[in-house]
C-alpha cells in the first residue's frame, strides 16, 4: 500500500521536465490569448481554463498517481512560478517580453478601434471601465491604457468648464454634512 503512495511510476528527472515544458506552453498560450482573458473570466473563458486543466493534466503526471509525483509536480511548479517572477522583477526586457505591453486605446478622445479587435476587448468592457473613471464620453477621455493584466487605466481630460467628478461628489458630501448637522440641531432648520 505505501509503495503505491510513495513510490514514483516515472523518474523525477522526467517529471521535472513534463512539468517546465507545460508550463511554459502555458504561459505561451495565454500570453497569446490576450489581455481580455486577463481582465475579466468570462464563463467560455472559466470553461476553457478548467478543460485546459484537465487535459494537462496527465501530460504533466505520467502514469504516476503517487503522492510524491504529486507533490514533485506542485513543488516545480512552484519554484518555475517564483523564478519567472524574480526574472520578472529582475529585467524589463523579459518583463516585456513575458508580460507584454500596455496598449493605447484612447488618446486624445479618439478611440482606436484597431487595438480594440487585435486585444479582443469589447466594446461594453471598455465602456464601464470609462464609467468606473467617471468618463461619461469617450471625448471625455485624454489616454486610456490597456495593461497587460487586463485593467484599463484611464486618465480623463481637464474640464475646461465646470467642476470635475471629484469636486461635484466633494460638494454633495459637504451640503449632506451641513443637512445632517441643521436637521441634528432643532430649532435651527427652521431659521
Amino acid at each position: 500500500m505505501w509503495e503505491s503512495i510513495f513510490v514514483l511510476d516515472t523518474s523525477a528527472v522526467e517529471k521535472l521536465i513534463r512539468t517546465a515544458l507545460l508550463y511554459a506552453f502555458l504561459l505561451v498560450a495565454l500570453r497569446l490569448s490576450g489581455k481580455r482573458l486577463m481582465a475579466q473570466l468570462t464563463t467560455f473563458d472559466f470553461i476553457l481554463l478548467l478543460l485546459v486543466s484537465n487535459t494537462v493534466q496527465n501530460g504533466l503526471i505520467g502514469d504516476d498517481d503517487s503522492v510524491t509525483g504529486a507533490v514533485l509536480g506542485a513543488a516545480a511548479l512552484f519554484l518555475l512560478n517564483g523564478a519567472l517572477a524574480y526574472l520578472l522583477f529582475r529585467s524589463r526586457r523579459a518583463e516585456k517580453i513575458v508580460v507584454g505591453r500596455s496598449s493605447v486605446v484612447i488618446r486624445d478622445g479618439v478611440l482606436d478601434e484597431e487595438v480594440l479587435a487585435h486585444e479582443r476587448f469589447t466594446h461594453s468592457d471598455l465602456k464601464v471601465a470609462l464609467q468606473e473613471a467617471g468618463a461619461t464620453r469617450i471625448k471625455d477621455v485624454k489616454l486610456a491604457r490597456l495593461e497587460p493584466n487586463g485593467q484599463i487605466l484611464v486618465h480623463l481630460r481637464e474640464k475646461k468648464h465646470g467642476p470635475s467628478h471629484a469636486e461635484l461628489l466633494a460638494a454633495i458630501e459637504a451640503l449632506t454634512a451641513k443637512v445632517d448637522a441643521l436637521s441634528a440641531t432643532p430649532g435651527k432648520a427652521e431659521s
